[in-house]
């Protein structure tokens, strides 16, 4: 393991992600209930990329161009997908206090948040072409 490698993943650690915020902004906008069923959820959001980090997936992107072009495309799609939708949101940041959400919905969007994470793909990209 390399001195690069602890670092960042140190710096990974240490910052928080969207994971973090969204768990806090459940347990301040729900209640502490919600907040740990938001965690479990990102939790469980984590799992695919640690499923392909342990069945070696970085290394096939390290050794196939094609292959790494063709996930480095579609991060680049999906972020001007978000990028376009935040452009063309025109309502106002807003919290709603009567809207309870079920159990199911915290989980399913903390599972999509982590999922969709392009920081976490990039993450493992980095660490594959590092080395």
């Amino acid at each position: 393991m390399s001195v690069e490698f602890l670092l960042t993943s140190l710096v990974i650690v240490a910052t928080p992600g969207t994971g973090v915020l969204y768990t806090l902004a459940a347990g301040l906008t729900r209640g502490a209930r919600a907040s740990v069923v938001a965690a479990i959820g990102c939790t469980l959001g984590i799992v695919p990329h640690m499923t392909a980090a342990m069945a070696g997936v970085a290394a096939l992107l390290h050794t196939s161009a094609l292959a790494f072009g063709v996930l480095k495309y579609l991060g680049v799609v999906y972020l001007l997908y978000m990028a376009w939708s935040t452009l063309k949101d025109t309502g106002a940041l807003a919290v709603e206090e009567d809207a309870p959400r079920s159990t199911r919905k915290v989980i399913t969007s903390a599972i999509l948040i982590n999922i969709l994470n392009p920081s976490s793909r990039s993450s493992s990209s980095r660490f594959c072409r590092s080395s």
